[in-house]
């Protein structure tokens, strides 16, 4: 997890504007010290969520819209990253084909971003031309059904898209449907062609949001927003397909207090899983057993604010970031190797409605 200590790291901060938020914010992040610098801003509306090109020379946001351009729907920014700043151009923008798009991400040879509107519970893919901008959706795919829950599960919304390390498949969790969507991207490269086994059903009312791959590519995990639990998987990387091995809750026995989970990461050892509590605003933390998996529940630890919508693992140095969105703060934790509990760091950003954190080592 340390990594290389002198690297320059540069930290974007995607956040909601309604509030007088400026856009993407751009720091200098000191990996050892965690010290920061503000180098500027883009103004984009809402970029709720971010991605970093594999090259690290463009930078692509979701504008969580419901209209864009006169017509129903939300729109995908790409930006281009100055090499020596990281300061943010936007090169162009394209409607996302649903409303209130979520999460963005790009395959890992660089070539199609993939997006998820939650509002209306489809995915589109976006061909990445050679300037870094995105060329018009090469294929979309409207998810049907509901679930249980009537006031949020009253039509499918797509939460996010996660590629499998060899970029053959894409993992599209709909909140609105209790399915992890499974899609083959290897075949036919930028259509969304439903694979075989179609998708992984959770239990009703789960309310799938984010998913993780461990680093060893043998397992997956995924944080259901509704039903505060996390399922391990094991993964099979010839079918795409999953065999459930476990389903652990996030939050600690005896809290009847309301809570809604939001994003899951793992260290790069693979060691130790975070998943975040709104409502409970803590960082739920298990030990990974790495030979089998499943997860072991180790402590919680608070949030730092309110509402922590998402969370970020520095790629060196041993720092964890967590954007609370009630409380307009990003706060910072160092992370302890042994026991992997995030310790408070006594930092924090002040920034209005923060909802993503991304870290791009130079």
């Amino acid at each position: 997890m340390n990594g290389q200590p002198n690297a320059r790291v540069i930290l974007y901060v995607g956040t909601y504007t309604q509030k007088g938020s400026a856009g993407i914010y751009i720091f200098d992040f000191d990996p050892v010290t965690g010290e920061t610098e503000l180098l500027g801003t883009a103004q984009t509306p809402n970029p709720s969520f971010l991605a970093i090109h594999p090259s690290k020379k463009y930078l692509y946001a979701v504008n969580e819209l419901t209209e864009f351009e006169g017509a129903p729907g939300g729109a995908v920014s790409a930006f281009a990253i100055d090499p020596h700043t990281g300061l943010l151009t936007l090169i162009n923008q394209q409607p996302s084909h649903g409303t209130y798009p979520c999460h963005v991400t790009v395959s890992p040879d660089g070539a199609y971003a993939f997006v998820a509107n939650y509002g209306s519970g489809s995915a589109a893919v976006y061909p990445v031309r050679e300037d870094g901008g995105l060329a018009p959706a090469s294929d979309i795919v409207q998810h049907e059904g509901s679930g249980p829950n009537p006031r949020r599960q009253e039509g499918p919304h797509a939460h996010s898209v996660t590629l499998d390390p060899d970029g053959r498949h894409a993992y599209v969790a709909d909140l609105g449907i209790d399915r992890l969507m499974i899609y083959d991207i290897a075949s036919q490269p930028g259509k969304l062609r439903p694979n075989t086994p179609p998708y992984v059903a959770v239990a009703g009312g789960s309310g799938p949001r984010h998913m993780a791959f461990h680093p060893s590519g043998r397992f997956a995990y995924l944080i259901n927003e509704m039903g505060n639990t996390i399922i391990a998987f094991a993964y099979d990387s010839q079918t795409g397909g999953f065999q459930a091995l476990q389903t652990v809750p996030t939050l600690p026995e005896g809290y009847e207090g309301p809570n809604t989970t939001a994003d899951i990461h793992i260290l790069p050892a693979g060691d130790f899983l975070y998943g975040s509590n709104r409502g409970h605003d803590s960082l739920a933390v298990y030990a990974i057993d790495q030979a089998t998996g499943k997860l072991n529940p180790v402590g919680h630890v608070a949030s730092g604010g309110h509402t922590p919508r998402n969370f970020a693992i520095a790629p060196v140095g041993a720092y964890l970031l967590a954007a609370n969105q009630d409380s307009d703060n990003v706060v910072f934790f160092k992370v302890d190797p042994r026991s992997g509990m995030p310790q408070p760091a006594g930092q924090e950003l002040e920034i209005s409605m923060p909802v993503c954190v991304k870290f791009m080592v130079r």
